[in-house]
């Protein structure tokens, strides 16, 4: 089939890397880095916030938040950021990438501010006004999903297009890490400001008043770096793919990239024209043709998101307590609140450097060289074997604290350097460009149902099966061994579902999302 492209689109995919390839990752990369912080931060303050809110007086250990309001404090950023994904993910398609892509963060900016200031005279009030600007948090942060996504894809080159688009995700983890790194400074500052006793100690006095000020600074840090990078999201010119396979203005599409890539090209207004009135070029989301073509690739973006989701954010969220588990973090009442803290944050941070951020990199390094199916497959297959390595003989690493530690950071290693980055690359490059936005929105949603499902299902079913030794409020459970298992039945099942997946390594877009370009292009292609 005649593959007549666009001079402007062919520009693109073979221009050598250049300055302009690594603004646009640091511009996209900032969005990931603040949606990472402000999805990640609630887990380090989630104990401070039972403890200011929720403490009985002469109780025997400090207070928690109720099971309802944990579910919904954590969860419900992952509800918003589900409806973002899905409606800016259609509307970067309608409305075009760079128009939706500065909405997106003045919403994050406003509402990560907002959710520090979180008011109420009562701790309900409290917690009412903080999930509904996390809501609304995590419905800017939905946004940011497909279009820095599809922005990053479009802009790249064919030759090491995955490795940028792998970097921008990668700034999730340098996200988690900061804050980590964040909570570190801000507890160590007022616990050496206002010093208290322990709970066992003093329970009315181990966490002063000013420990309130911890967790909303700490939220309110992730406006930071979206702030930064505003005004340079709004000068990026809108992708040459949008417009001109999309809004059909070929010159504006080339003296943009003339721009960018300082050199001259020609607007080709009748190839344009050619290319748009092509029946291949025209089906929609919901017609038999594409389903014919896509959708079996539809299926595996969006199974293998979802699988992946329930297993990374189940680990994220209850991991502070694990780490309580092998003795890394001690009991509540042998702390006061503003150490608390400093301790979960220091066992995240430790994590996320050891084995979250380089799993990332590793997947940037290697993505162009081994392919994107190599290394999904491999990284839920180790996934698999790792979980399985942990729950099965549980009760032996509750002996082995070290070995436990390698065994849980290797399993994150592999959750980076594997699904969790390739599902996000996979989506921008397999779709054509008038539905890229929103089929990458769709499998982006369903990783966060299983987010979802993750965060308010496994704060449950973590519980300890000993009535005495769950959470105040939540009923016993299936305890962390058997959780751990159905995570490595549930990696394995996305190792499976990730053959329904295609490989795009090497392609340019218009290749690997099959869009037709030529004379011959009525002719219609298989999946």
């Amino acid at each position: 089939m005649a593959r007549d492209q666009l001079e402007v689109l062919n520009a693109l995919d073979v221009a050598k890397t250049q300055l302009y390839h690594f603004t646009t990752i640091v511009i996209a990369g900032m969005g990931f880095f603040t949606d990472a912080y402000d999805l990640f931060s609630i887990s380090l303050v989630a104990k401070l916030l039972g403890r200011l809110y929720y403490t009985k007086p002469n109780a025997p250990k400090p207070g928690v938040l109720p099971p309802s309001v944990s579910s919904s404090v954590t969860g419900v950023a992952l509800v918003g950021t589900l409806i973002g994904q899905l409606f800016f993910g259609w509307l970067g398609d309608k409305m075009g990438r760079k128009k939706v892509y500065g909405l997106t963060l003045i919403i994050m900016i406003i509402c990560a501010v907002a959710s520090g200031f979180s008011f109420g005279h009562t701790p309900k009030g409290v917690m009412a006004s903080l999930c509904f600007f996390r809501f609304w948090l995590g419905f800017g942060i939905g946004g940011d999903y497909p279009l820095s996504a599809t922005i990053m894809a479009e802009y790249a080159n064919k030759k090491t297009r995955g490795a940028f688009i792998a970097a921008v995700f990668a700034m999730q983890g340098m996200g988690i890490l900061f804050s980590g790194i964040i909570s570190l400074i801000v507890s160590t500052a007022f616990d050496r400001q206002y010093p208290t006793p322990t709970y066992e100690e003093n329970a009315a006095l181990s966490t002063p008043p000013e420990a309130d000020y911890v967790w909303r600074i700490v939220l309110m840090f992730g406006a930071l770096p979206a702030a930064l990078t505003f005004y340079w999201r709004m000068k990026m010119p809108e992708t040459a793919r949008y417009t001109a396979l999309i809004a059909k203005n070929a010159k504006q599409a080339a003296a943009d990239m003339g721009r960018v890539l300082n050199v001259e090209l020609e607007a080709e207004e009748e190839k344009v024209e050619k290319i748009s009135k092509g029946k291949s070029n025209s089906f929609g989301l919901f017609s038999r043709e594409f389903v014919r073509r896509h959708g079996l690739h539809l299926f595996g973006t969006t199974s293998t998101w979802f699988l992946l989701d329930i297993a990374f954010y189940s680990q994220n969220l209850f991991q502070k307590d694990v780490l309580s588990a092998i003795g890394w973090i001690p009991a509540a009442k042998t702390m006061n609140g503003i150490n608390e803290v400093f301790r979960i944050a220091k066992a995240q941070t430790l994590i996320a450097l050891c084995s979250t951020v380089p799993g990332y990199w590793f997947t940037v390094a290697f993505i162009d060289i081994m392919g994107r199916f190599a290394i999904q497959l491999m990284g839920f297959f180790f996934m698999t074997v790792f979980m399985f390595a942990i729950a099965i003989p549980y009760d032996h690493w509750k002996t082995n604290h070290l070995g436990f530690v390698i065994m849980y950071a290797l399993t994150f290693f592999f959750a980076n350097f594997g699904p969790n980055a390739t599902t996000f690359v996979v989506p921008a490059e397999i779709f054509p460009a008038r539905l890229r936005s929103t089929c990458h929105g769709i499998s982006a949603a369903a990783g966060k149902a299983g987010a979802i499902i993750g965060a308010y299902g496994f704060l449950y079913a973590a519980q300890s099966q000993d009535k005495a030794k769950t959470d105040a409020g939540y009923p016993p459970g299936i305890g962390i061994k058997n959780a751990l298992i159905i995570l490595g039945c549930i990696n394995a099942l996305g190792m499976i579902c990730t053959f329904a997946v295609p490989e795009s390594n090497g392609k340019s877009l218009e290749e690997a999302s099959q869009e037709t370009f030529g004379d011959d292009d009525d002719e219609v292609q298989g999946v």
